[in-house]
Parts: structure tokens; C-alpha cells; sequence
């Protein structure tokens, strides 16, 4: 881990800030069963955090060229909608202390999601965090989303810093792959799964929990 000054930090949202991958999981399956098809959790992991021109055709590599993506897709939502609305959301260990301490010591902020903008501040308003960032970058604001850097770069540029000048926070291989590729310090907060030896190379730092990554920008800030 080099000594670069760090100036920015950008966060991935779902599986990251909030605990709703695991929704994610619970609800592709069970939107997927309702139109016949049998998902398995290997299926949702392989499409977690891609953006929808990367995930339609793996979707239906694994089902078939009939597999009704948007159907399912629009299901699936209306099950997690369903599901905030009556438990409201989680969130993950340690994001206000983290996001605090980076307020404190002049971090600019910024969110880096695949979630459509409409949903993302929808949520980010709801758990009380918009408010937070100097800019919110959502997979319907860029052509090309997750894995490709795009969404970084944008982010980097909206802070008006370099993505070198960048920690990016993501739990998921996808994620890491895109920060990675756009030259920010990628940081690891695993969520379903951990790192592999495909994502291991491309990693600055991995942390159970984001109070945790609090020591990542210690004397770089």
C-alpha cells in the first residue's frame, strides 16, 4: 500500500452501506420462481452489481434466450419495495462512523451505484445519508456500468479529484473490477462473498466492517 494522499472516498450502496444484497438474493429467486424458473444463489452472485447490459445476457445464458429479464427484474423490485417498506432498512456495521470521520477530516464523498438514481436517493434519503455526499453516480447516469470503470471515473470527476487521489469502498468482485480499472484504491468490505484469487491482485486493503477502513486513511488524509 503506497502513501498517495487520499482526498476522496466513493461508496458502492448496496451490500455496502445498506444490507440489501441479501434481499437481492431472497427476492431474484423468488421473482424468478413465480415465472417458473429455478435461480440459485450462484446465479445472483454472478450479477451482483452489473449493469443491466452485462446482466441480461447472463441471465439468459443461464435460462435461456425466452427468459422474461424484465419481468423478473420488475418483480423482484416490487418484492424489495414491499419488503423496505414494512421492515425499513439495515444498515451496515459502521457506515456513520466511518462517514463521519471522513466528513470530520475533509474527505469529499461520493456514491457510485448501479441502483437507478430514483432508488438509490430513495434509500440514501431514507436511512438518512444523502446528505453526506458531494455527488451520487447511479447505473441509469452512465453507458457503461460496473464491471467497466466508467461510474468511478465519473465519481472522481464529479469531486473534481484524479481516481488515484480516490479510496473505493465495494463488496463485490464486479465492483472491485470497476474501481480497480479506473485507478482508485480499491478497499473491500465483504459482504456475501469474500475476495478470490482473481480479486485478491487488484485490492489496496479488505476490512470485516467500514469503521474498520477508518485506519486505512490515517496519515493519508
Amino acid at each position: 500500500m503506497d502513501n498517495t494522499r487520499i482526498t476522496g472516498a466513493v461508496f458502492d450502496m448496496d451490500g455496502l452501506m445498506i444490507d440489501t444484497e441479501k434481499l437481492y438474493l431472497r427476492y431474484w429467486k423468488q421473482a424468478a420462481a413465480d415465472f417458473g424458473y429455478d435461480m440459485q444463489d450462484e446465479h445472483v452472485y454472478a450479477i451482483r452489481s452489473l449493469a443491466r447490459k452485462y446482466s441480461i445476457p447472463k441471465l439468459k445464458s443461464f435460462f435461456g434466450q425466452d427468459f422474461p429479464t424484465e419481468d423478473v427484474r420488475a418483480r423482484r423490485t416490487e418484492l424489495i419495495n414491499a419488503h423496505i417498506r414494512d421492515n425499513g432498512i439495515e444498515l451496515k456495521k459502521g457506515l456513520f462512523e466511518l462517514l463521519d470521520w471522513l466528513k470530520t477530516h475533509g474527505v469529499k464523498l461520493a456514491v457510485a451505484t448501479a441502483t437507478p438514481r430514483e432508488r438509490a436517493e430513495m434509500y440514501l434519503k431514507k436511512i438518512n445519508a444523502l446528505d453526506y455526499f458531494d455527488a451520487v453516480i447511479c447505473g441509469d447516469m452512465i453507458t457503461n456500468g460496473k464491471p467497466d470503470p466508467d461510474i468511478y471515473l465519473t465519481a472522481a470527476r464529479e469531486l473534481g479529484l484524479l481516481p488515484e487521489q480516490c479510496a473505493a469502498f465495494e463488496d463485490s468482485p464486479n465492483g472491485i473490477k470497476a474501481a480497480n480499472s479506473a485507478g482508485c484504491h480499491a478497499v473491500m468490505i465483504p459482504d456475501m462473498t469474500p475476495p478470490d484469487e482473481e480479486i485478491t491482485p487488484l485490492l489496496d486493503a479488505v476490512y470485516d466492517d467500514l469503521e474498520q477502513a477508518i485506519s486505512f486513511f490515517e496519515g493519508r488524509v
